[in-house]
């Protein structure tokens, strides 16, 4: 039997955590746990109309936890909150319009798969603004392109289009257990924790 996904739902808003709740408790694929149970998710859920002080508080809180990837499921979201959530390593930003039940399971199975999960557009406006700011962020690390190889770089910008391992290793040729190495050279070598942890790396420091 495949094991289920433990999940921890965050809202400040009853009703919203009551909605999501209400969607991935029946899935057979996810199980959704209590507050006394967070510190066994696997996968955490914030829910907001937008990623204010408060949201990004809880995102830095659990940014801290070794075990747990977070994603946010947001009503509206513009570049400022799109660049806190890369800051905050989120795994995933999904608009709560878009929020049906076979979504929310198949963001939730991503992210435990190690997988980044970022909707088109919100991609292309954060690549935007990492391109203007580029000049300022490369910096005091003297970071540049070369600090990955071509086929590190094509690999990440694979993951932050929300391609799994299978779809990359077909994509570039690749085995998947070559893809597996490669990705953890890059995160071994830039002392980084996981493939979300990556993406939000080399897009800050416009490696990608």
């Amino acid at each position: 039997m495949t094991t289920r996904v433990p999940v921890m739902v965050y809202a400040e808003d009853p009703v919203l955590r009551a909605g999501v709740v209400h969607q991935l408790r029946p899935r057979p694929e996810v199980e959704v746990l209590t507050q006394q149970e967070e510190t066994r998710a696997a996968v955490a859920l914030v829910v907001v109309d937008e990623v204010d002080d408060s949201a990004t508080r809880l995102l830095r809180r659990l940014r801290r936890s070794t075990t747990t990837r977070t994603g946010v499921i947001v009503k509206r979201i513009d570049k400022e909150s799109l660049q806190t959530t890369v800051d905050c390593e989120v795994a995933a930003v999904l608009r709560r319009s878009e929020a049906n039940q076979d979504r929310l399971v198949s963001v939730v199975l991503a992210m435990a798969n190690g997988e980044a999960v970022l909707p088109g557009d919100l991609l292309a406006t954060l690549l935007d603004h990492v391109g203007k700011m580029q000049r300022h962020a490369l910096d005091p690390n003297g970071l540049t392109l070369s600090t990955l190889t071509p086929r590190e770089a094509d690999m990440l910008r694979l993951i932050a289009e929300g391609f799994g391992t299978a779809e990359i290793a077909g994509k570039l040729s690749y085995s998947e257990r070559t893809v597996k190495n490669i990705l953890h050279g890059v995160t071994s070598r830039l002392h980084l924790r996981n493939r979300a942890h990556a993406v939000g790396y080399v897009m800050r420091h416009g490696l990608i």
